[in-house]
């Protein structure tokens, strides 16, 4: 039997952190930037309720999520789109500006979709050196050329766990040509509390060549009904309704992330939960001379170069021990290194307490 011809791509496959081990029941996962403390109880309400309509559709455009999204964030409903997670508006955004004469400029090591969405378009992918980790603002400004179309940075980093300040965001806005898109994406920046940093949303929020992505993935533990959104022109907002596929935000996410935005405690409380664990996880991890960036978001790079165990080793024998982190050499080709999603006070501990017995 013959097939039509399809699209080859050479592409590095994302590979989501892993979820389950063979022989094994009990995982403590740590791999996937979870929320360590679940959804909030509003949210659960309404997962409980006995009276979803799922054989009715949900609103196309998402009306009552964007307006809890301007009211929560003071910023313009028709500048809001929202997607099935941040990553179907970055495929939008890809389909809707990039073709094949078009480059797009990505940090090397940063959200692998940005890359993989911008080369099924047909785009180029142009990949901008950082520095210990960090993006460098010169760096993408020094592989900036006539075809340059989008460039994506995602703040605070993933995988890395590094950051711009806002006067490099600001910088690298100001020395990019006008007509080149800047792609923010604002995924972690709830857990940052650093002084010296300001998310895309506020930096830019009367830009018309910045967009900035959102996700209710994080820090609001909806993870599972995939749901995110984008703010920018209402240029760009008008012609994203126009690819987006209809009903593309399910109405139980929907309901979901209205509640999940009202409840402010809760977020406080994750945010507390997420330093002090970090702080722990940090201090721990020196006494093995493993170092980790700065706290930023809800995970950590482990850096073992001066530990005397690597990486892999390590990852191979937490994993007998029912615990998962992610191994940033698969995908990101980053050497030596695991992240560590910060988990709940129990499952830190566990981890602890598996690394202890390796170290002993």
């Amino acid at each position: 039997m013959s097939l039509p011809k399809f699209k080859s791509f050479n592409l590095d496959v994302y590979r989501p952190g892993k979820s389950k081990l063979a022989n094994i029941k009990n995982i403590i996962k740590l791999s996937a930037n979870e929320s360590a403390l679940g959804t909030s109880p509003k949210v659960k309400k309404i997962l409980n309720s006995k009276n979803l309509k799922i054989f009715k559709y949900p609103d196309p455009l998402s009306n009552s999520l964007k307006k809890e999204i301007s009211k929560r964030f003071k910023c313009d409903e028709t500048k809001l789109i929202c997607g099935s997670g941040s990553d179907e508006v970055i495929q939008m955004i890809c389909q809707l500006f990039l073709n094949s004469k078009d480059e797009v400029i990505i940090p090397t090591y940063s959200f692998l979709m940005y890359r993989i969405y911008s080369a099924i378009v047909g785009a180029k992918v142009v990949l901008a050196e950082e520095k210990n980790f960090k993006v460098d603002v010169n760096n993408i400004l020094k592989k900036v050329s006539k075809n340059t179309k989008i460039v994506f940075i995602a703040n605070p980093n993933n995988p890395t766990g590094t950051y711009l300040n806002y006067k490099e965001l600001i910088q690298l806005r100001k020395k990019l040509r006008q007509n080149i898109l800047l792609v923010i994406d604002d995924a972690y920046y709830e857990y940052m509390k650093n002084k010296d940093y300001k998310s895309g949303l506020e930096i830019f929020r009367s830009k018309e060549n910045v967009f900035v992505l959102r996700t209710f993935s994080k820090i609001y533990g909806l993870a599972s009904l995939r749901i995110g959104w984008g703010y920018g022109s209402k240029k760009i907002i008008s012609a994203l309704n126009r690819i987006r596929p209809p009903f593309n935000v399910n109405a139980i996410a929907q309901a979901a992330a209205v509640e999940a935005l009202k409840d402010t405690k809760f977020i406080v409380k994750s945010v507390k939960h997420n330093l002090r664990e970090a702080n722990k996880l940090k201090k721990f991890l020196s006494t093995l001379n493993i170092s980790t960036n700065p706290i930023s978001a809800n995970f950590l790079l482990l850096n073992f170069d001066k530990c005397k165990l690597a990486a892999k080793s390590v990852y191979k024998k937490l994993q007998s021990k029912g615990v998962i982190l992610r191994n940033v050499e698969v995908g990101y080709k980053i050497k030596n290194k695991l992240r560590l999603t910060i988990g709940s006070t129990k499952e830190n501990a566990a981890f602890v307490k598996a690394m202890k017995g390796l170290f002993n």
